[in-house]
């Protein structure tokens, strides 16, 4: 089992790794209170189920699988039912799910009575490495992904290993792309790691201990994004283009930011990339409409005006940021993929 604490002072919180702690998460979290459970209808019942029995009184409430969650829609849901369960400032809700559950569980508690505490429980390889930390929670709006939102830390993070064992092959590919990101901007041992062994049950843990003791840094010293935090960006700003246009077709997210890392990579880089993405079963190529993505790249967070910050990566484990036009960007992505 592994600890890290991440340090924020008063807003610090642990970050608990290992195998069978789902079951002593009362032992983490302070549950003696009313606790409002919110988890999905792909995730098993009995993960929630077993919050729920250290909780003093809970109510669990499923949202359906899938980015169609994080919805104005069923972010008054959530808020409703809390009034129904009588909840009060004092009270709490834990996220267990991937990252479509903590981000809405994270901004409803953001929102009730002014914010509330909120503990998060990842269950998928994607949220476990990356949107289980970090305080960043939101919900997406016309067609916009992640564009209502706030930072509200959660109090504690547990990260039960064995929950991956549910997911499919396709899941699990789904996060290693973001630890390769995570590698190659602040980590070269991660990424020969990762170039040089296949991700197994048996050496899981070191992929996300490392990759969240690279947030960790991060957002200890970047807490809302002002500078350093800009480097988990990276493969963001095409990726998330990406990932808006094909909404419809469901690419995951890590499928993207993979797609979306290949024009901002030096030949170098890309010349030891594209066996990694290749071995994790992650894309390599973009076949769908390009032009059609670049249009979404205005709507992008980073984008201020007609100008986007983007970030590179020359060798593994170093960055460098530039701030260009959205044309100019364009036409590096159209250069790559054409």
């Amino acid at each position: 089992m592994t600890t890290l604490h991440l340090d924020l002072g008063e807003r610090g919180y642990d970050i608990t790794v290992g195998r069978g702690l789902l079951a002593n998460a009362g032992e983490y979290f302070n549950l003696n209170r009313k606790v409002f459970i919110v988890t999905d209808s792909g995730v098993p019942c009995e993960y929630a189920e077993r919050v729920a029995e250290a909780a003093k009184e809970y109510r669990i409430v499923t949202v359906d699988e899938g980015e169609g969650s994080k919805s104005p829609q069923t972010y008054i849901r959530l808020l409703s039912e809390m009034v129904d369960f009588g909840m009060t400032r004092t009270d709490c809700a834990v996220a267990v799910g991937g990252g479509v559950v903590g981000d809405l569980t994270g901004f409803v508690s953001a929102s009730f009575m002014r914010g509330i505490d909120f503990y998060n429980i990842p269950t998928t390889l994607l949220s476990q490495v990356d949107s289980s930390i970090g305080g960043k929670t939101a919900i997406n709006l016309g067609g916009v992904k992640n564009i209502v939102g706030a930072f509200h830390q959660p109090r504690g993070v547990l990260i039960d290993l064995d929950t991956l064992k549910t997911l499919d092959r396709r899941q699990i590919s789904n996060g290693l792309a973001e630890a390769i990101k995570m590698s190659l901007t602040s980590d070269a041992d991660l990424f020969k790691f990762l170039e040089e062994n296949e991700i197994t049950e048996e050496n899981i843990e070191r992929v996300v201990v490392d990759s969240l003791k690279i947030k960790k840094f991060v957002v200890e010293n970047d807490e809302r994004e002002s500078g350093l935090r800009k480097i988990l960006n990276f493969g963001h700003t095409f990726g998330h283009a990406v990932e808006a246009e094909e909404e419809m077709r469901g690419f995951y997210h890590g499928e993207c930011v993979a797609i979306g890392m290949l024009p901002v990579s030096s030949q170098y880089v890309r010349n030891r990339l594209i066996p990694v993405l290749k071995k994790a079963s992650l894309p390599t190529e973009y076949g769908g409409d390009v032009e059609a993505a670049l249009t979404f790249i205005s709507h992008d967070k980073k984008c201020d005006g007609r100008a986007v910050s983007v970030i590179f990566v020359d060798t593994p484990g170093t960055f460098r940021t530039e701030k260009m036009s959205t044309a100019d960007f364009a036409s590096l992505v159209r250069e790559y993929f054409n």
